[in-house]
């Protein structure tokens, strides 16, 4: 009977052992598998204290940004971004296009508007990301003129296609627009860029047609580029002298006829390019009135006769560029007495004499009258070549302008003559030059 009882008392021992353990067991398969729910999604999932903070600002389905205007941007840039094609390039920036603050992407920047006091995107800089079209074309409508806050819009070397869409004519703050090195297409955008308050204006290296309006003249820039297009052949509007730019080109068109003489009047001009076009006619005396200029350069045209001795009164001038036209006579020796000269290119022409001025500055390397009719110099045109075109020159309208010295009958002249050497810059800082590459960004 003890024994009896002893196995029975030994086996609920047992029992107890093997329950308890299995209770163990399924407790620690309990914990492990809420935690596996948990982990997966299911189950009950993170604490109240885990969750993220409501928005304070301004939110929609896309998230939670600062204010309606950044939320804007946001749905702009991303169906932008959707048209983008994407490669090893592109990808580098499109990266950062994600999340809600946008102020962070690639190419954009942020500053607070100021008649609303919020954070906007102020400012894009796509200067050579060379982004292209998924489908090849990549238009700015919906992109450009869908972004109300910008001030600047800098696009040089990309693939935009299509015209300047009129609604970014509606964008108050936008102050600087470059379209260079594009594909744009279409006439001069007179209309888009009228309603606008630009102070800069680059549509250099595009496909733009047609003729350049008038107005475009009257427009209040301080840099205007329309360099490299496929303008139809124009004149140069009469009204080139209204113009406020301070930095203008016009190379590498089909601009004809006369340089008309009203851009004397244009007194903030400190550089512009005219050459590579066909202009034809004899230089107005009045470019010699732009004494603030220091560049000058309507090289490769058919431009002829003398140069004006008006040219004396460019106080300021560092580069003068007539080479490869058509101009005879004696160069000037009040052009190479300029104080500032560093660069008078006067090479494939048929002058026929220089002075002791212009010798001193060709010791300086300062100018360059190869392939012209001074015999007494290397490297000029046969005496038959030279007899032949001389045997043909027709004089010029109000001949009697060019021997006009302005600055000297307003009394200024001889205080600003010297030999050329008074603080002439060896290799003058030009920022028109650098508009001829279509990959330079300004």
């Amino acid at each position: 009977m003890q024994m009896r009882s002893l196995s029975i008392s030994t086996s609920f021992l047992f029992f107890a052992v093997v329950f308890h353990s299995c209770l163990a067991i399924n407790d620690d398969s309990l914990i492990k598998r809420k935690a596996l729910d948990i982990i997966i999604g299911g189950g009950e999932g993170p604490s109240p204290d885990d969750e993220p903070p409501p928005c304070k600002h301004f939110e929609n389905e896309n998230g939670c940004f600062e204010n309606e205007r950044l939320a804007k941007a946001y749905e702009v840039i991303q169906r932008f971004k959707s048209k983008i094609k994407v490669d090893k390039n592109s990808n580098r920036y499109l990266k950062t296009w994600c999340g809600t603050d946008v102020c962070k992407y690639s190419g954009f920047r942020c500053d607070i508007r100021p008649d609303v006091n919020e954070k906007a995107v102020a400012a894009v800089d796509f200067n050579g990301f060379k982004f292209e079209g998924c489908d090849g074309t990549l238009p700015l409508d919906g992109f450009l003129d869908e972004l109300d806050d910008l001030a600047i819009f800098h696009a040089n070397s990309n693939n935009f296609t299509g015209t300047v869409p009129f609604r970014a004519s509606k964008i108050k703050y936008l102050y600087e627009l470059d379209l260079s090195n594009n594909k744009i297409a279409g006439n001069f955008p007179m209309k888009t860029v009228g309603g606008m308050n630009l102070t800069f204006l680059d549509l250099r290296f595009n496909s733009l047609r047609g003729s350049v309006p008038p107005q475009a003249f009257n427009l209040k820039l301080d840099v205007f580029f329309i360099n490299n297009n496929r303008f139809a052949v124009q004149s140069l509007p009469t009204t080139i002298g209204d113009t406020t730019a301070v930095y203008l080109t016009f190379a590498n068109n089909n601009f004809t006829g006369s340089i008309p003489p009203s851009i004397g009047r244009a007194r903030n001009l400190l550089e512009v390019l005219f050459l590579n076009n066909r202009l034809t006619g004899c230089l107005p005396y009045e470019i010699g009135n732009l004494s603030q200029a220091t560049v000058f350069d309507a090289s490769s045209n058919k431009l002829t006769g003398p140069i004006p001795l008006s040219f004396g009164c460019m106080k300021n001038i560092q580069i003068l560029g007539l080479a490869n036209n058509q101009f005879y006579g004696e160069v000037p020796e009040i052009v190479c007495e300029l104080p500032m000269i560093a660069n008078l290119s006067l090479a494939n022409n048929y002058f026929t004499s220089i002075g002791p001025a212009c010798r001193r500055l060709m010791l300086k390397k300062k100018i360059d009258v190869k392939k012209n009719c001074i015999f007494d110099l290397p490297n000029q045109r046969s005496e038959a070549e030279c007899a032949a075109f001389l045997w043909k020159t027709t004089t010029c309208n109000r001949m009697e302008t060019l021997f006009l010295v302005p600055c000297e009958i307003h009394g200024y002249y001889s205080e600003n003559s010297s030999d050329g050497d008074q603080s002439a810059a060896a290799d003058p800082a030009t920022r028109t030059y650098s508009t001829l590459s279509p990959h330079h960004r300004l």
